[in-house]
């Protein structure tokens, strides 16, 4: 069963995270990111493969597109709240936005 991070899990992988380019989210548990690409098809790649790692790992983003650009924000709605599931998959979407 996924958990609510941890405070010790908070301080150090949220942080990484926060100083990366990811943002809390305002009146919830949550951290959010706007990725921009070049044109559309980089961003739907981008959503493409990361839809794979979600639904691989069972948790899928909230997320939105337009055009080139795609804002994400990641939750566990099974916990109220951000879990490692979040952490593993911003990080993995950092990684891809890379790629």
């Amino acid at each position: 069963m996924t958990e609510k991070l941890s405070d010790a899990e908070r301080a150090n992988e949220l942080a990484s995270l926060l100083a990366n380019g990811w943002a809390m989210v305002e009146g919830r548990d949550a951290i959010c990111r706007e990725f921009v690409f070049g044109n559309f098809v980089d961003a739907f790649g981008f959503m493409t493969r990361a839809a794979i790692w979600a639904e691989k790992w069972n948790h899928h983003p909230e997320w939105f597109n337009v055009y080139k650009t795609v804002q994400v924000t990641l939750s566990t709605h099974d916990v109220g709240g951000l879990s490692v599931l979040d952490i593993k998959l911003a990080k993995k979407m950092d990684v891809l936005a890379k790629a």
